[in-house]
């Protein structure tokens, strides 16, 4: 194995999804194939790194894990190599920070919410001296 290449993330609605990542994050949608049943393969991702795959639920317990996969902690982590642009850009999208940007010693960072409820990090790791 070389890499963690894609994760699963349950969401109401294959096109909101769609929407909120290729709008607010700007990831690009990797594929999309129809399945049966109405499910689809849909892969969205940014331009490195893992990937996800947007999945509808099929039955309650997925349904009720909606916005909590990761028991209301940080599940996501996203990167970026300008964090006050992507901040900007993100929050002129809409994206709801749950927090003001905070400088760690390892970077940049603040928290956010997806439209699901999941929370994620925008992230600027501190470059090496």
């Amino acid at each position: 194995m070389t890499a963690l290449a894609m994760t699963t993330m349950i969401v109401p609605d294959y096109d909101e999804a769609v929407a909120f990542f290729t709008q607010a994050l700007d990831f690009d949608v990797i594929e999309d194939t129809p399945l049966c049943n109405g499910k689809r393969w849909l892969v969205v991702g940014g331009r490195a790194g893992a990937r996800l795959l947007l999945a509808q639920p099929s039955t309650d317990d997925q349904r009720d894990a909606i916005g909590r996969q990761a028991a209301d902690r940080v599940g996501w982590f996203l990167e970026s190599t300008d964090f006050d642009t992507d901040h900007a850009r993100m929050t002129a999208a809409g994206v709801q920070f749950l927090e003001p940007p905070r400088r760690e010693g390892y970077g940049t960072v603040a928290v956010f919410k997806d439209p699901f409820g999941n929370r994620w990090d925008l992230i600027e790791h501190k470059r090496a001296a």
